[in-house]
């Protein structure tokens, strides 16, 4: 894996808990999430319906992790792994994520 710079994307005020938003990283499309003091950053693709939404996928929680379900199929993912929990060889692309000075800022993985 290789990283890119930090990219400021928002002020944290503007995170909604437990909703997602969508946010233009570097030419690519982010969704980032808050939930309780933790922030999360996963690519906005859908890996198996191939649209841009997931950040208006569903923040919930299935045996203490942290998930997020497709609002296209449903298929739940969890959010510090980006993992499916559903289909064993599907996964959202993690980005690093954190707040500086009340900015949330992210900072892109790329596969090399």
């Amino acid at each position: 894996m290789r990283t890119l710079d930090w990219t400021a994307v928002c002020p944290l005020d503007r995170l909604d808990p437990d909703r997602g938003v969508a946010a233009l990283v570097d030419g690519v499309q982010v969704a980032l999430f808050r939930t309780g003091d933790e922030l999360y950053a996963v690519d906005n693709l859908d890996p198996v319906g191939g649209a841009q939404v997931m950040s208006r996928g569903i923040v919930g929680s299935r045996g203490g992790l942290p998930t997020l379900a497709s609002p296209l199929h449903k298929q739940v993912y969890d959010l510090t792994t980006g993992r499916c929990l559903d289909l064993p060889d599907v996964a959202l692309r993690r980005h690093d994520v954190r707040c500086r000075d009340g900015l949330v800022e992210v900072r892109l993985r790329q596969e090399e």
